[in-house]
């Protein structure tokens, strides 16, 4: 059984990747349409269109979520997701024309490869092209073809991690599942445990810093010049989407619940260096409590990023998590 993002029908997951340059970005595709919400919890946010997502406006659906890498440069890419779905006729009828809905919302990838390659317009559309039912492809991939964490002492001694994607499946069909782009300041830690399994390097090669710790025992001078080394340099981005049928302020609780998850798994998350959004869909007839998806999402969310972790692969002269801790 498809174990990731895809298992709710009405979903397509498309990548484009750069690897040379570090950066790419993925695709969400509900052509037909799907309620969303989005809850943003970081303190360095890049994002489109996600204030049309409050439960207070107008507009319900959305016809595709973009994530990419790029900075702020990466949003140019969602015109050409828009491009791709108005060729194909779909989006919101303002009677002149169909006007389609793609919310956005990037992460910063500018120093693992070029910083001067970043998805265009052009990257948007070729994600919606190649995008597919099929199980998601996760690790160097899409927006986290570039995506690192543990940035306290410097981006030298981050570890690198990716895209990563997982499904929960309850014994009465209601399904709920994430997809995650881990670009954050913090660690990724085991959640059982505690221990950090990819994060800030120490400097003499033994093990890791501990950026909690290290943030504990900083004084506020070195804290402050963390904040003009490492502005809106760090974001971990979401989609968690169900088949359950939840209004437009209940898919925006799920999102809020959703961040539960990064909470289990990263170490510190929601940082002002951080600019964390999670967006939820919601495809379907099927009838669950609002609370029970959140929570499942929450799990699907924590899942998604240790899988993240363990599929990425060493770019940009960063190691990744297999080279450094064990598998558990």
């Amino acid at each position: 059984m498809n174990p990731t993002l895809t298992a709710i029908p009405g979903l397509q997951v498309g990548h484009w990747t750069h690897l040379a340059a570090g950066t790419g970005c993925t695709v969400v595709l509900c052509p037909a349409g799907a309620v969303a919400g989005v809850d943003v919890r970081g303190g360095a946010p890049g994002t489109r269109e996600t204030a049309l997502l409050a439960p207070t406006c107008s507009v319900e659906r959305v016809h595709a979520v973009l994530l990419s890498g790029g900075s702020a440069f990466g949003l140019a890419a969602a015109d050409g997701v828009m491009r791709w779905l108005e060729e194909r006729g779909y989006g919101f009828d303002v009677g002149v024309a169909k006007v389609p809905i793609a919310p956005a919302a990037v992460l910063f990838d500018l120093p693992v490869g070029r910083a001067d390659v970043r998805p265009d317009a052009a990257a948007g559309y070729a994600a919606c092209q190649a995008a597919t039912e099929a199980p998601v492809v996760q690790g160097n991939v899409g927006a986290g073809t570039g995506a690192s964490c543990g940035k306290v002492l410097g981006f030298g001694r981050a570890t690198k991690t990716g895209l990563g994607s997982a499904a929960l499946r309850l014994d009465n069909g209601l399904i709920v599942a994430a997809l995650v782009a881990v670009n954050a300041f913090g660690d990724v830690v085991d959640p059982q445990s505690g221990r950090i399994l990819a994060g800030a390097r120490r400097l003499d090669d033994d093990g890791f810093a501990d950026t909690t710790a290290y943030l504990a025992n900083a004084d506020r001078l070195a804290i402050a010049r963390l904040a003009e080394r490492f502005p809106g340099q760090n974001t971990t981005l979401a989609v968690v989407a169900t088949n359950a049928a939840l209004s437009k302020p209940h898919a925006t609780k799920v999102a809020q619940m959703a961040h539960d998850g990064l909470a289990r798994v990263i170490r510190p998350i929601h940082t002002m260096l951080d600019g964390d959004t999670i967006f939820a869909l919601s495809l379907g007839e099927r009838p669950a409590d609002v609370s029970a998806v959140g929570a499942l999402a929450a799990d699907a969310v924590a899942q998604a990023v240790l899988n993240a972790v363990w599929a990425a692969e060493p770019l940009g002269g960063l190691p990744c998590a297999r080279d450094l801790s064990p598998a558990p």
